[in-house]
């Protein structure tokens, strides 16, 4: 249970309240699956309440009818009786019929006890299940019960983390006007880095493209054949270098690289080991307050500092930059660019080319007096920044 990692904590964070959120909604959806067991319960129940009713009329019908036939066999009971029914046939043909007549007769008889002993027994058994079906309904109701009461007691628990936060107000305003700049310079970082990292691919494609064309202009001049051919030569080159749809140059490596980003989303690897979202991406308030924040990638809370964090998939070090107190590391995936704010240490360096699951740092603490570790985790496709919670595994 994540909320237990920050439960009983000595200072209530706007994390731990957003996952206390999260906790109450589950608790919610919780119910509401408890409630839709309890009507199909209910509903079976009428069904087979139904169902039951008319296997006994069913028996009652059959009962009835057997006794009428017992009763006309116990008043037609003596064998001179049956005798004369025979031989009071008017031919040979007739008294044949006669004699299949009662032969059927009895085994009508036969049939009749036979369904009677089933219909009994299915309602012996439809009984039974109608009976595990009470107790079901009458377990859920029971477990009902007790999670409105868990969710009255989170709702209780929720609301007090709210006043001491609300409490807190205007240091707490303080932190996000902080934590607001730190994202800023931390984005501006990570742009300047991208934008490096373009015109250094854009300076290597030019590089290749002019080494090319001197190459083809060399075997032109060492060629007899006519100087169409040569120029042939230069496109081609040219087209072993591939552009994304926006601004980014990539070549073969980057290509392969980011469609293999692309093509695992929803199946990275965590960056920590042991952890939980805190703070989801986007824009979020605190209730019960005027507190507003928007975060650009997503927090992931550890139960300590010094976690270990590690790549998501391979790629290359673009940036490691100071970002006060803490540090991050920038990576490149092709046209992906996943960012690990928040270290506390850092244990590559630019260039360093990194494969998923290998370690770049260490988590740094949570800088709003929480008891674990946090790490601020980003996702920018080109220049664009997306949230980066749909990509992890779940």
């Amino acid at each position: 249970d994540s909320y237990k990692q920050v439960k009983g904590q000595k200072k209530e964070t706007i994390g731990q309240l957003m996952l206390l959120q999260k906790k109450l909604a589950l608790q919610d959806q919780y119910i509401a699956n408890i409630n839709k067991e309890i009507k199909l319960i209910g509903n079976d129940i009428y069904s087979s309440t139904l169902e039951l009713n008319k296997l006994q009329r069913q028996l009652d019908t059959l009962k009835a009818q057997y006794a009428r036939s017992v009763i006309y066999a116990y008043k037609n009971r003596s064998t001179y009786d049956y005798l004369n029914f025979i031989f009071s046939a008017t031919s040979f043909n007739d008294a044949l019929k006669r004699i299949a007549y009662l032969r059927s007769y009895r085994t009508f008889r036969q049939q009749q006890v036979a369904e009677i002993q089933q219909t009994q027994k299915l309602i012996g058994q439809r009984k039974q299940e109608l009976l595990g079906k009470k107790t079901q309904k009458s377990s859920a109701l029971q477990n009902q019960e007790k999670q409105l009461n868990v969710l009255e007691d989170q709702k209780k628990e929720k609301d007090a983390v709210v006043a001491k936060l609300k409490s807190q107000e205007s240091d707490l305003s303080k932190q996000i006007a902080t934590r607001k700049k730190q994202y800023k310079q931390l984005t501006n970082q990570i742009a300047a880095l991208i934008r490096r990292e373009i015109e250094e691919r854009r300076r290597a494609e030019a590089a290749a493209a002019e080494a090319e064309r001197k190459r083809a202009e060399a075997s032109a001049k060492n060629n007899t054949s006519t100087n169409s051919n040569a120029t042939a030569s230069a496109p081609a080159a040219k087209a072993s270098v591939r552009k994304s749809p926006a601004t980014i140059p990539l070549n073969a490596k980057e290509v392969a690289l980011a469609n293999g980003f692309a093509n695992n989303r929803g199946k990275l690897p965590w960056p920590v080991d042991n952890g939980f979202v805190s703070v989801h991406y986007g824009t979020y308030e605190v209730p019960g307050t005027s507190i507003k924040g928007d975060n650009p990638g997503i927090t992931i809370t550890t139960p300590s500092a010094g976690t270990t964090v590690k790549a998501v998939f391979d790629g290359d070090v673009i940036g490691v930059f100071n970002l006060g107190d803490a540090m991050a590391v920038t990576i490149s995936h092709g046209k992906y660019f996943t960012t690990y704010s928040n270290l506390s240490s850092v244990n590559v360096s630019r260039g360093t080319n990194v494969h998923t699951g290998q370690a770049i740092g260490k988590a740094a603490s949570d800088d709003e007096g929480g008891a674990g570790g946090k790490v601020d985790f980003l996702l920018m496709v080109e220049t664009k920044n997306v949230n980066p919670e749909p990509w992890l595994r779940k």
